[in-house]
């Protein structure tokens, strides 16, 4: 025959007695009602339980004074493994009546209890074996599978609500000692099963509609959450494009200003070259009074003259073209600022598209300025220009001298001008592909404007889904409310009804007893009247001396007649009396049949 090992044996009785402690606690506390107090026994035989089983293989550790095994120990841990521990430490700590770690305890136990989450600390410790393996010997039950079934049902304890005051009680003295007579069973559990089954059903149900709120009200909670931080965004991105709006704004006003100076700017160059023409024909006029004999030289200047008439032309129509690209800028940029009208109700919520289009407008602001640039060095060229018709006015009046130097100047003229067309092809050049850089800076803006639209109406219909869900789950805790209110109310009925059946039982039971004695009444009157049958009822006239004495009627001794037999007596001898409930007098009894005596006049009466 295998011996069992004592510890595992051990582990197994306790075990059955935490099964029976908490299985009796959850009974008595469902029948009693569910807030128990700290007087309750079978609550206080369920600690007494809990302190056995993690009282079972704890190591003995010295102190200085002598050996110490309590399970203040490995309590104390939860606080570090569980932080929303720390309050139940903190506050078993602070209480003033609790001297040794066994009072400490108990009050960590209770108070426990009292948050519903014991079953939760415990969990900590068993998971944590490494750190267990200091305070418990490895065949402990905190260390085996049974710790682990204990966890398991302690979570039932959550159906229970308890209300213990620890800072009064005396728990360093309390002696635990198990009772085993409150978990014998008896004739009357068994027949309460079926009512404990009902119970026990109508418990898990209100368990998982409670759960059920929970969860509904953690998914409100991050919907809200959800919705806040979605309006918060809302307003910045607002207040975004409004700084944007004011910034487009100054950026137009900017755009007409550099219009009217590149119109004055040009006004001006017109000016300047009709003068210039005026005093080229003016001087040209005075050459020909004053100097005849030179008109192959005149006619040299003139066709000097007329090829930089040519070349101030070419560089007019330089000028128109460069008018004209600056046009085809502004219809761009028309263009541009129309799109981003149309697109400002849809830019609600980009807040990285509003800094790229900060970018792009402070990049048109440097072209901007790269083209005031332009603008300036175009105007130095027409004040060089101006500065050659003088010098070429000054050549005229002294082209008898300065022949070969004009010449030369002129080759400079003409070098001068390739090297300004060159500059000029080549700012042609820049400024097409700057256009077809903002052409595809726009295009992006577009797809990412669709992009962001797409990913709004997406959340959109997600804040619907989520509202729809929030509002189905409400209609089904309205119901399951309105069920719970249709069975409390059903409970009392089915409890009335109930009461009513055991009146009505109580007076049929009062009536068949009244029935029964009224057919007894009725049965000894038949026989009676069985017994009487064939007798004659006396006249008055014929009843003179009384049956019994045979004595003459008179005033003295009356008649009293009986209803049943027909005799008459006198009231001497009708002397049998009984009392009635409806009469205050006592009656007077026929002798032979027990009948009521009916008191009449002698036949001397009238």
């Amino acid at each position: 025959i295998a011996v069992k090992d004592p510890t595992a044996v051990e582990r197994a009785n306790l075990l059955n007695m935490a099964k029976l402690s908490i299985k009796g606690l959850i009974e008595s506390a469902l029948s009693f009602g569910r807030t128990l107090d700290s007087d309750y026994p079978p609550l206080q035989q369920f600690f007494v339980v809990m302190e056995h089983c993690l009282k079972h293989g704890l190591k003995v550790r010295k102190s200085f004074l002598s050996y110490n095994k309590t399970i203040w120990g490995p309590l104390e841990l939860v606080e570090k493994l569980y932080p929303e521990a720390e309050e139940i430490a903190a506050s078993v700590r602070d209480l003033p009546g609790l001297k040794t770690p066994l009072g400490r305890a108990r009050a960590w136990l209770r108070l426990a209890l009292m948050q519903k989450k014991m079953a939760d600390y415990l969990r900590c410790l068993i998971i944590q074996r490494d750190l267990l393996s200091e305070f418990y010997e490895y065949h402990a039950l905190m260390m085996e599978e049974e710790g682990a079934v204990i966890v398991g049902l302690l979570v039932g304890l959550n159906v229970i609500d308890a209300n213990l005051c620890v800072k009064g009680e005396d728990l360093d003295s309390q002696v635990g000692v198990i009772d085993f007579s409150v978990y014998l069973k008896s004739d009357d559990d068994i027949g309460g099963k079926e009512r404990n089954v009902q119970i026990a059903a109508i418990l898990d149900q209100k368990n998982y509609v409670e759960e059920l709120n929970r969860q509904l009200n953690s998914t409100v909670s991050s919907l809200h959450a959800r919705v806040d931080s979605l309006e918060k965004s809302n307003t910045k991105l607002i207040e975004e494009l409004a700084i944007a709006k004011n910034n487009i704004i100054k950026l137009q006003e900017e755009n007409h200003q550099l219009r009217s100076e590149n119109t004055l700017i040009l006004m001006k160059t017109q000016h300047h070259l009709e003068a210039t023409k005026v005093d080229v024909e003016a001087e040209l006029q005075t050459y020909k009074h004053s100097r005849q004999g030179l008109d192959e030289m005149y006619s040299e200047a003139r066709r000097q003259l007329r090829e930089e008439a040519q070349l101030r032309q070419d560089m007019e129509n330089e000028l128109v073209v460069q008018v004209s690209m600056k046009h085809e800028i502004e219809l761009a940029m028309k263009l541009l600022e129309k799109d981003i009208h149309e697109k400002q109700d849809t830019l609600i919520g980009l807040r990285q598209q509003l800094d790229e289009v900060k970018a792009i407008n402070m990049e048109m602001y440097q072209k901007l300025q790269v083209s005031e640039d332009a603008v300036k060095e175009k105007s130095e060229i027409i004040s060089r220009l101006e500065d050659k018709t003088n010098e070429i006015n000054a050549t005229m009046k002294q082209l008898e001298q300065r022949l070969q130097q004009a010449e030369k100047a002129q080759m400079e003229a003409e070098a001068e001008d390739e090297k300004l067309k060159q500059e000029y092809v080549n700012k042609s050049e820049s400024l097409q592909n700057e256009f077809s850089q903002k052409e595809k800076q726009l295009l992006q803006l577009e797809t990412d404007l669709k992009i962001e639209k797409e990913w709004r109406q997406t959340l959109e219909d997600d804040l619907q889904k989520e509202k729809e869900t929030v509002s189905h789950l409400r209609t089904e805790t309205r119901e399951i409310i309105n069920l719970k209110k249709e069975f409390l109310k059903l409970q009392e009925k089915n409890k009335q009804l109930k009461r009513i059946c055991e009146d009505q039982e109580a007076a049929l039971q009062e009536l068949a007893s009244k029935l029964s004695e009224s057919k007894l009444k009725i049965e000894d009157i038949k026989e009676a009247n069985k017994a009487l049958q064939g007798q004659v009822w006396l006249k008055d006239k014929e009843a003179t001396h009384c049956k019994l004495c045979e004595k003459e009627f008179s005033l003295s001794k009356r008649k009293h007649h009986c209803r049943n037999c027909g005799e008459i007596f006198c009231n001497a001898c009708s002397d049998n009396e009984l009392p009635l409930p409806s009469s205050p007098k006592p009656v007077r009894v026929c002798d032979s049949c027990h009948a009521i005596l009916i008191q009449r006049c002698s036949s001397n009466m009238p």
